[in-house]
């Protein structure tokens, strides 16, 4: 029976990805900039360099040779969260704090593997007090594509010692559920943002509505 779990972060342990995207929105709504919303939701999972290709590439039409203001907006999204976040303090998903430490106790390997950059990922988990459950953890900016591709979960079961088919993924985005499911994993979908559709449900392991219930699973 495998021993090993790999979680995401936003979206699964925190409530950040709403947070994301209402910055997403505001700031594009303030610049005019148009669609912006359905853009954030197509950048959910993606690490810093593939959104910042996914959005230039949105905007073409209306910024010709790419001279969408990316780094401005993306500046100024980052400062709305982190106001947000010192302000109301950092959402942490119900039931992250029970599940980490019964998988551990458990005998469970547990990794993190997030598209975000190492210094946002270690931010969180040190401000939550989460961070000593995880024995590995790969950010996005250790990989030059990460979800929906898998070379990040790869690269966490290497470090993990771990065979990917004998390893669960914990995650709440379709992209990551693509790159766990292509990288052997076995995905447990805890959904965020997006729904399901069919393709998605295909490569779940398993789907669950929060994360007792995938502790439930696991206590079986």
């Amino acid at each position: 029976m495998s021993k090993t779990v790999i979680f995401d972060m936003d979206g699964v342990l925190f409530d950040t990805e709403r947070l994301c995207m209402e910055g997403w929105s505001r700031v594009g709504e303030k610049a005019g900039i148009r669609g912006i919303e359905e853009i954030s939701r197509q950048c959910i999972g993606l690490n810093g360099s593939d959104t910042r290709e996914l959005v230039l590439n949105a905007y073409e039409r209306d910024y010709p040779d790419k001279s969408f203001p990316y780094e401005e907006f993306r500046r100024q999204v980052s400062e709305w969260f982190w106001e947000e976040i010192e302000k109301n303090g950092l959402p942490i998903k119900e039931g992250a704090k029970r599940l980490l430490p019964y998988l551990q106790q458990s005998g469970y390997s547990l990794g993190l593997a997030s598209s975000s950059r190492y210094d946002s990922v270690v931010s969180h988990l040190k401000q939550a007090r989460l961070i000593d459950y995880f024995s590995v953890i790969v950010s996005g900016d250790m990989v030059q594509h990460s979800k929906p591709r898998p070379d990040i979960y790869l690269l966490a079961c290497r470090k993990l010692g771990a065979r990917p088919e004998e390893t669960y993924a914990i995650e709440d985005s379709p992209n990551g559920i693509r790159a766990a499911a292509a990288a052997g994993l076995r995905p447990i979908m805890v959904p965020d943002l997006i729904e399901p559709d069919e393709e998605i449900r295909g490569l779940c392991f398993l789907i669950c509505e929060n994360l007792t219930q995938v502790m439930g699973y696991f206590n079986r």
